[in-house]
Parts: C-alpha cells; sequence; structure tokens
C-alpha cells in the first residue's frame, strides 16, 4: 500500500500472540498451572475468556463458598477476548425490531436497557476492582460518507429513540468538528460505548477472580462437556454445573460443531501518531468509531495515540476450521491499509507497526444466547458476532443469577433460554457463510457505483439480524 511500511520483522504465525498490539502493550503473562489430574468443583467454566471470567467474577461475588474452577486450553485471553477492537459498546448481534418480532415489544425494550446499562457496569468494575485497562467511555461516531450512507445514519437515528438509545445524527460540520474523515457529509453518534484496551481487561479480571478464591488451570483442553463433569486431556472435573463459554472453539467441541461458525476478523495499528496528526483526525474525547458501509470496519484511538482499526473480510475456512495460520491473512490486512488511507489520507506516509486477527463466533440465526439447562446442569453463552467486549459481562451476571436460582430482571431477558439452529454441514455452511461475506463486499460496491441504497443488502438484510 502507497506510504505505509512495516516496521516490524516478519511475525511469528506460530506464536499465540504474534503481532497483537494488545498482547505487546500488556507485556509478559502470568502463566499459570494446568490441571495436576481429576477434581471437583461446584463449578466448572470452559474457557478463561471475557465470559469465563465475568461469570467467575459473579459468583464469586454473589456466594464466596462456591467452589469455582475455570479451565482453558491456551492461556487467559486467548480468544476474542484478547484480540478484539477493544470496544465496550452496547451493541447487540440482533436489532430491536427483530427482537421485538421475536419476543414481544417490552421484552426488546428491555433488552436494549441492559446493554446501555452494562457499559457503565463494566467501567464500574474496572474502576472498584482496580483493572487499569484505559476504559473510557468516549462513545462512538459512525461516519455517513456517502448519500446511502447518510440515509441509513438518519434511518439509525430515527428509529434508536423508539427504543431509549440515545443516538444523535450529526450534519457535515459537527461530523468532521469529531471525526475529520475523508468524504464526510454526516455521523451519527452514542455515548453507550467505551474503549478499553483488551488484553488489560481480561488479565486484569483473571487476577481478580483468582483472588476472590477461584481457580484457573491453563493448558488444559476440554474433550467434552457432560452433565456433571468436563473431560479434559489432563483429567476429568466433576461438578454440579458445567458452563460452556467458549465462543468460536465451541465448534471444535462434541455436540456443538454447527452451533456457531467461526469467522475471522483482522485488525491493523499504526505507530503512535504525532499530536498534529490527530489534531487534523480528531477523536478527542476517546471516542471508537465506523462508518455505515455493509462490511464491518472499526477503530479506536488508543491510550498511546496509535490507530487499531480492523474489519471484516476474511474467509470462513472449511469444516469450521480454526487455525493461527488464519490469523494473517496479508490480502485483508492490504485492505485494511488501503481502507485507512482512504477515511484518512493525513496517514500517508504512517507506518502499520501490528498487524493480528482471530476468530469470533456467529450462530446461525445471529442471536447471541445465554443460559442453564436445569435438568442437567449444563449452562452456556455466546453467539457475541464481534459485539461481545460488553455482551460477555450482561452474560456473566445473568449466568451467576441462573446458577445460583435468582429470578432476576436478568434471568427474564428474552436472550435467556435462546438456543439458535444448527449451521448446515458442509458444503452448504462454506458457501453459504463465504457468500455472505461477498454480498456485504458487494452491497457496498454497488453504492459506490450507483449512488443508491443497495439491493443486494437489502436482500440480505434478514439473514443478519435486523
Amino acid at each position: 500500500m502507497t506510504g505505509v511500511t512495516a516496521s516490524r520483522g516478519p511475525i511469528d504465525r506460530d506464536a499465540p500472540d504474534g503481532g497483537c498490539l494488545w498482547a505487546e502493550q500488556a507485556g509478559r503473562r502470568s502463566a499459570r498451572a494446568p490441571l495436576a489430574g481429576p477434581t471437583t468443583a461446584d463449578v466448572v467454566v470452559v474457557g478463561a475468556g471475557l465470559t469465563g471470567l465475568w461469570t467467575a467474577y459473579y459468583l464469586a461475588r454473589a456466594e464466596p463458598s462456591l467452589e469455582v474452577l475455570v479451565v482453558e486450553a491456551e492461556h487467559v485471553g486467548f480468544g476474542a477476548s484478547g484480540r478484539n477492537g477493544g470496544w465496550a459498546s452496547a451493541l447487540f448481534p440482533v436489532g430491536a425490531a427483530a427482537l421485538a418480532r421475536g419476543h414481544g415489544e417490552p421484552a426488546a425494550q428491555a433488552m436494549r436497557a441492559a446493554m446501555r446499562a452494562t457499559v457503565r457496569e463494566v467501567g464500574e468494575v474496572t474502576r472498584a476492582e482496580g483493572i487499569d485497562c484505559d476504559f473510557r467511555r468516549g462513545g462512538t461516531l459512525a461516519m455517513a460518507r456517502s448519500a446511502p450512507q447518510l440515509t441509513r445514519a438518519r434511518s439509525d437515528a430515527e428509529h434508536a429513540r423508539g427504543w431509549g438509545d440515545e443516538v444523535e445524527l450529526l450534519d457535515t460540520e459537527a461530523a468532521r468538528a469529531r471525526l475529520a474523515g475523508d468524504g464526510v457529509v454526516g455521523a451519527t453518534f452514542t455515548p453507550d460505548c467505551a474503549r478499553v484496551q483488551p488484553v488489560r481487561l481480561v488479565r486484569g479480571l483473571a487476577a481478580v477472580v483468582e483472588g476472590r478464591g477461584v481457580r484457573i488451570a491453563e493448558r488444559t483442553r476440554a474433550l467434552a462437556l457432560e452433565p456433571g463433569r468436563v473431560r479434559t486431556d489432563r483429567g476429568t472435573v466433576r461438578a454440579r454445573h458445567v458452563v460452556r463459554a467458549t465462543e468460536a472453539w465451541t465448534a471444535t467441541l462434541p455436540g456443538t460443531r454447527r452451533a456457531v461458525v467461526p469467522v475471522y476478523s483482522l485488525m491493523v495499528a499504526t505507530e503512535p501518531l504525532a499530536p498534529e496528526v490527530w489534531a487534523a483526525i480528531g477523536l478527542r474525547h476517546g471516542e471508537t468509531f465506523t462508518d455505515h458501509r455493509h462490511l464491518i470496519v472499526y477503530g479506536q484511538r488508543t491510550a498511546d495515540d496509535r490507530l487499531a482499526f480492523g474489519g471484516r473480510g476474511a474467509p470462513y475456512h472449511w469444516g469450521s476450521a480454526i487455525d493461527p495460520s488464519f490469523d494473517h491473512e496479508p490480502a485483508v490486512f492490504a485492505a485494511l491499509e488501503r481502507t485507512l488511507l482512504e477515511l484518512f489520507p493525513v496517514l500517508r506516509g504512517t507506518r502499520v507497526t501490528h498487524r493480528w486477527g482471530g476468530p469470533l463466533g456467529i450462530a446461525r440465526d445471529w442471536h447471541a444466547g445465554v443460559g442453564l439447562d436445569r435438568r442437567t446442569g449444563l449452562a452456556w453463552a455466546g453467539g457475541y458476532v464481534g459485539d461481545g467486549v460488553s455482551t460477555t459481562n450482561l452474560a456473566g451476571r445473568t449466568l451467576a443469577d441462573l446458577l445460583t436460582g435468582q429470578d432476576t430482571t436478568l434471568t427474564r431477558l428474552p436472550w435467556v433460554g435462546h438456543r439458535s439452529p444448527a449451521w448446515e454441514p458442509e458444503p452448504l455452511r462454506w458457501l453459504g457463510v463465504n457468500a455472505g461475506l461477498r454480498a456485504m463486499t458487494l452491497a457496498d460496491t454497488e453504492e459506490r457505483l450507483t449512488g443508491r441504497p443497495s439491493v443486494i443488502a437489502r436482500v440480505m438484510a434478514p439473514f443478519l439480524g435486523h
């Protein structure tokens, strides 16, 4: 990409955190011992990402006498929890209107209110527990850079009010005053998002739960989750309750191989930018940002003044395969860097110093779910479609209430007990997922060529939780 250079040597693709800015910033991680053999617990949580750790945190806070064990195949924050864009947002993968159609308007209103409150809850817990993760509630700016995007921006702002969401429509001048992207003709702004450093969040949370008596066993691979036990490569854990908190890796477990598809999202980060560059770009208040295109992009101004930027577009791999080599797709990185220059020409000549990625979990109906089967003692949460940094916290609080037998406003939210249909077998799964990704790219191209809202996007909307 013209004007952008790499300042690092070759990325070690076999290293678990190879190329990830967040892991490098957080420094050397604490190594925890694997499970020493067969053991017992009151609750065993499979997965030491944000879902698993928030669940452990709220369980330990609600009932300190509970024996809670978290088992993790790699290390704390290995998956999406440590590689994401750092948005603790009120986004939920299913739109409010779709929730209302499926569950009724009051349930949809309750879900939206819960998501807004969750952003504040993450901030309150990190402050109370002394988790230094660069949390800053600066909101999100979504730029409109074409007439069709501006139409969507107006529609988003209009419909948000009906669900209690605060979304402000900004005109060209107001939008550019906050984020001077090239070609910006307007924007929407919502205060319901915070910037975070995700590795520091997940590692800090792990330290807090250990301080509350929770055990974490790393390098302990779950082989099967069954009523009353988890069979691992280090021995069997017997427990009254088993919690599946594996997100994209759910597709690797027996019995849930078609529950989600792992789809990759990749990121790049620049060197720290000079004050005059930031003066030209904006984002003075810690806002995260995106635009109103169909193929999702997302970014933030980091605490050390880099621009971290990511997006979808990497292919789905046959058989829901997950492999470290998939974290690095040169063509996708190049596309992200081109997009970054298109958005902010002032970055020409800036070095991109980090490139990384990883899988997120998408349910067949794009509907995240959380629940407990009281008959078997098996609990689950996931299918966040990349909107998990906050939603994991809501999942952890909800699971804690379910597991301790509480009937609360959280346990009555519409995603509780939701079970998505299974994805199709191959080759239909491969064909369908990759066609969907391609369709979103084509929708943006269609709008660029016609100057009108995309017909392709309108056809795809029902399949994307809208």
